[in-house]
Formats: C-alpha cells, structure tokens, sequence
C-alpha cells in the first residue's frame, strides 16, 4: 500500500511542475512564424497587384469601348455629311 501511495505522490508531484519553454523551442516558434511570413507575405502583395492591374485594365477597357464607339457614330456623321453634300453639289450644279 505505500508503494501505491508513493507512486501516487511522486505522479501528483511530478503534475504540479511547471514546465517553462525552453529557450531553442521558442528560437524554433520564432524562425517558423517568420518563415511564414516570408511565404505569405509576398503572396499578398502580388495578388493584390494583379487585383489593381486588372482593375486599371477594365476601366481601360471600358474607356476603349467607350472611344470605339464614339468612333463609329463619328464616321457615320461624317458619311451623313459626305452624302449631303453630295446631294447639294449636285442640286447645284444642274
């Protein structure tokens, strides 16, 4: 019965030790996180560049549109006009 009550002892005992984190576990936590960091944080920048490239190229994109078609009512103007004064030139001239 004493070896089982001593055992217990020694067992609780060795439960109410405090174990501190030694030094190299702490040097280990700290190179992982910045590895990590190294990894993840480069990752973040360049997708945040491609999100603000891509923004920039549809609002360039859209402006294209835009300027396109802009472009043709234009043309079509200046072919209304070239008809017009087609027609004049001929009224004109008879």
């Amino acid at each position: 019965m004493d070896d089982k009550n001593d055992l217990l002892e020694q067992y609780d005992a060795e439960q109410k030790v405090e174990r501190n984190l030694d030094f190299r576990f702490l040097l280990l936590v700290y190179m992982v996180m910045c590895v990590a960091f190294l990894v993840i944080l480069p990752r973040i920048y360049i997708k945040n560049q491609i999100y603000y490239m891509s923004r920039d190229i549809n609002k360039l994109y859209g402006e294209y549109s835009i300027l396109k078609e802009e472009n043709r009512v234009l043309k079509q103007n200046l072919e209304n006009i070239r008809f017009k004064n087609q027609i004049l030139d001929t009224i004109y001239i008879e």
